[in-house]
């Protein structure tokens, strides 16, 4: 199912109006509809599939949340959205070296 240095997020819009998803730090906005759920995958740049972390070491995310939008820090070399059935979202690959593999 996964790889070393893959990780995956789940980012569910439960609420009555849409959520703005931005990813950092490519500054990259998204709209999530209500009750649609996506996926936000990354890839280690570290070939023994670490993560640098953001506020503690190690983590391949951090995520900040407000009433309207949520930012999902990425901690790995690149990233992509796919919907839980493993549909892309997002097209733009940003160099990511396995790209698709998240379906």
């Amino acid at each position: 199912m996964g790889s070393v240095g893959t990780a995956r997020l789940l980012i569910s819009n439960g609420g009555d109006a849409t959520l703005e998803l931005t990813v950092e730090p490519w500054a990259e906005s998204h709209q999530i509809f209500p009750k649609q759920t996506w996926v936000v995958v990354t890839h280690s740049p570290a070939a023994d599939g670490s993560w640098s972390g953001t506020l503690c070491g190690d983590e391949p995310f951090q995520v900040d949340h407000r009433p309207e939008s949520v930012t999902v820090w990425v901690n790995g070399n690149c990233f992509h959205l796919s919907d839980v059935e493993g549909n892309a979202i997002d097209s733009a690959d940003w160099h990511c070296p396995v790209q698709g593999s998240s379906s």
